[in-house]
């Protein structure tokens, strides 16, 4: 059997999507699944032992291309697929399964994709309230427990990292994510990073901080309130060395982002901290993880920016909570 899933374009969603793949493996042992995702996972997706191959996804976040779509489809067509799960809800997504003639096309009912897949789900949102839940229920049955995202790093892999980056080759480092791509009511204060590492750490076991290029800024900016307890690698590393950065940490503090994501299928101990969102519907899925909210009246809001302009749910979560959190 020869599987295709489009899978989604974030990098947390992509984690979240691992036990689907894992429940197709288990239920049809001798299947091939193929992923179509965007360059930037196919690293992530790499650290999966249920991926065989990574197919790209050429089209940016929002891109239609009608045409471009039907010829990939075509093309894809001689690869022979038996079935397709699309994960993302959006009619675009189911097209290109289509235009393959892939005879199974599996996924929830959503924008008028009645032709485009046939087989339909619906979305059972009370059975159904994780992210992880609606993904791999696409699969069939749910278990009783389901099989929880893991991502492969060999301690052959975390010295190649260190070893490029100039990093000291032995210890634990505690490791902040300091970064949220959704935007800044997800993102705690860098002035709290910088407490919380003059806390855990120091200039010669300093935490290690990191993200993406555009977490830089915010990265140097905690470096500087520190009194350099921690050295910024946000847009230094690539996600696959930020995998093997984070898989030799001793902790990972972490914001509500992809990388917390990645921290949890790792099995490190993790805290994650969260404000504008809600850990009700992608919680971290490690028993490993704990999380911090202040459950205030106004939160979850679900909004990139305040829109009360405080940021009261994230900047009253202070330091030395987090540190019992860590000691806990």
């Amino acid at each position: 059997m020869k599987i295709l899933v489009v899978a989604p374009s974030w990098i947390g969603d992509t984690i979240i999507a691992q036990p689907l793949l894992r429940l197709i493996k288990q239920r049809n042992p001798g299947a091939r699944i193929d992923v179509f995702a965007a360059d930037w996972c196919a690293p992530l997706l790499a650290r999966m032992s249920e991926v065989d191959a990574v197919v790209d996804n050429p089209f940016g976040h929002g891109e239609f291309g009608l045409a471009a779509r039907r010829a990939l489809g075509r093309r894809l067509a001689s690869a022979d697929y038996d079935a397709a799960y699309v994960l993302p809800n959006s009619w675009k997504s189911a097209l290109m399964p289509f235009f393959a003639g892939i005879p199974r096309r599996i996924g929830y009912r959503g924008e008028a994709r009645f032709v485009l897949l046939n087989e339909r789900h619906v979305l059972d949102e009370t059975a159904h309230p994780l992210q992880v839940q609606r993904y791999a229920a696409l699969a069939g049955p749910l278990p009783g427990n389901l099989p929880p995202p893991r991502l492969n790093s060999t301690p052959e892999q975390q010295r190649a990292a260190r070893q490029a980056l100039g990093l000291p080759p032995d210890g634990a480092p505690v490791v902040f994510c300091p970064g949220a791509e959704y935007g800044p009511a997800k993102r705690w204060p860098a002035r709290h990073f910088a407490a919380l590492a003059q806390l855990v750490a120091s200039p010669a076991n300093p935490a290690w901080l990191i993200g993406s290029a555009k977490d830089r800024d915010v990265g140097d900016e905690i470096v500087s309130l520190a009194a350099n307890c921690a050295i910024n690698l946000c847009g230094r590393s690539s996600l696959a060395q930020a995998i093997d950065l984070t898989a030799s940490a001793r902790c990972v503090v972490s914001n509500d982002s992809g990388l917390m994501h990645v921290a949890a299928a790792l099995g490190r101990p993790l805290v994650a901290l969260f404000g504008s969102s809600s850990p009700a519907y992608t919680p971290p899925l490690s028993p490993h993880a704990k999380i911090l909210s202040r459950k205030l009246e106004c939160s979850p809001c679900f909004k990139r920016e305040c829109p009360l302009g405080h940021f009261d749910c994230l900047n009253g979560l202070e330091p030395r909570q987090v540190l019992d959190a860590m000691e806990a």
